[in-house]
């Protein structure tokens, strides 16, 4: 019998897979293990799997966003009349989104005659136009909240497509049209005044979609930024004896290590004595992490990803070195599994390598802080009651007030300040 393909919920914040390349083409036999398509989720390009024998016999998308449980394709014997089976799935698909879309939203309430007036008295007032568009409207298949937007937009359900069960209109055909009529024309461009040149460049201007990661980020940072009380601590760490510690490393590792690989390291030590920042907000209740396992962000092309260093505090340098640049470079290619990506108990984000001399992050959820880390700026520092050269960095740490306190988070920077002025306190 023939199978139906779905689209699966392949992390845990995902709610619709793009469709970016299928490897296998309708005809093609396929078994247990095949990779069918590359899907690009909100948080990596991932490889989806084929559990079944058979032939591809259908595919319901060839690019494209399809939302989770949505029909991608069907797999059956060669030949197989695969129609009726694919027809009750996509209904079943139409009517559960249904469902639930009317289970979560509801319809405004019809607006009341006025004192003074009376129904009649409205329906006599309607202009024709309108009462044509009424009584077109009520042969237009539609869902009742469909019904409700489309009435209070003021246009008319026979110009929408619809994309539900029968070419029923559901409420995302009424918003995206909506949205397509108010939206500016897309790739609009206004010449330059006569003699200006400018430089040619391969930048591509005007309207782009949004990925799949950019939608995620945009909705877990906005709800973390609003939700989260923020409140935030910047401390400034002299790093002139860090300088010296890292070039004696150097010398000895065969792998160059970096100032964050020092900074992930001193973080993950101070953790482990401040156990009350490694923690994560869950409603009813805290969680105290045992475990450190520290989120690097990574700037990609479509925005961060923050893959996972584990047990950070029980690793070396080296190894710290070795995680960082393989997970770096593997994140930039969106090649990182889910599992590397997910279990974070605290976030570093560093951009110092671009000059930047401090900054505040916005707290990646479910963490209770995380670590802005700024450039290192040569600047006159007092030691020892004479103005010398120093190497200062500053580091701000953003907190959640619902978990962490204003001394909790002090006394967390004071430590993590002694670690990186005294490198060897490391190894205490």
């Amino acid at each position: 019998m023939a199978e139906v393909i779905r689209m699966p919920r392949l992390s845990d914040t995902m709610e619709e897979g793009v469709i970016v390349e299928w490897l296998k083409q309708v005809g093609d036999k396929v078994e247990p293990g095949d990779v069918l398509a590359e899907v690009e989720t909100d948080k990596a390009t991932m490889e989806l799997e084929n559990f079944h024998d058979g032939y591809l016999l259908y595919i319901g998308v060839e690019k494209g966003a399809v939302p989770v449980n949505g029909v991608l394709a069907v797999i059956g014997e060669e030949g197989e009349d695969y129609q009726a089976v694919l027809d009750a799935a996509q209904a079943n698909g139409a009517s559960e989104a249904e469902s639930e879309t009317e289970k979560t939203d509801q319809p405004s309430e019809p607006a009341k005659a006025g004192s003074g007036s009376s129904a009649d008295d409205s329906e006599t007032s309607t202009p024709k136009s309108e009462t044509q568009q009424a009584d077109s409207d009520k042969r237009v298949k539609a869902s009742p909240l469909a019904r409700s937007i489309a009435s209070e937009a003021g246009v008319s359900l026979a110009e929408i497509q619809g994309s539900g069960d029968g070419g029923r209109v559901v409420k995302k055909d009424v918003e995206e049209y909506l949205e397509s009529r108010t939206s500016a024309p897309s790739g609009t461009y206004e010449a330059p005044p006569a003699g200006v040149a400018i430089p040619a460049t391969d930048f591509e201007y005007g309207d782009h979609p949004v990925s799949q990661m950019r939608k995620t980020i945009a909705r877990r940072l906005g709800e973390s930024k609003f939700s989260a009380p923020h409140f935030y601590l910047t401390i400034e760490i002299d790093m002139t004896q860090t300088f010296a510690e890292r070039k004696k490393i150097n010398a000895i590792l065969p792998e160059k290590v970096s100032f964050n690989d020092l900074v992930i390291k001193a973080t993950a030590m101070a953790l482990r004595k401040h156990p009350k920042v490694n923690a994560s907000w869950r409603g009813d209740t805290i969680t105290y992490h045992r475990e450190i396992h520290m989120g690097v962000a990574v700037a990609v092309e479509e925005g961060l990803l923050v893959p996972v260093i584990r047990h950070a505090d029980y690793k070396s340098l080296g190894q710290i070195n070795h995680e960082v640049k393989d997970l770096a470079t593997r994140a930039r290619n969106r090649k990182l599994g889910l599992e590397e990506m997910q279990g974070n108990t605290f976030t570093i984000s560093n951009l110092g390598m671009f000059g930047i001399d401090e900054f505040t992050a916005i707290i990646n959820p479910p963490d209770a802080c995380i670590l802005a880390v700024g450039g290192i700026m040569d600047k006159p520092v007092v030691r020892d009651g004479e103005i010398v050269p120093g190497k200062i960095m500053k580091v701000t740490l953003s907190c959640d007030h619902r978990v962490v306190d204003g001394a909790t988070g002090a006394q967390f920077l004071q430590t993590l300040k002694l670690m990186l002025e005294n490198p060897v306190s490391m190894l205490a």
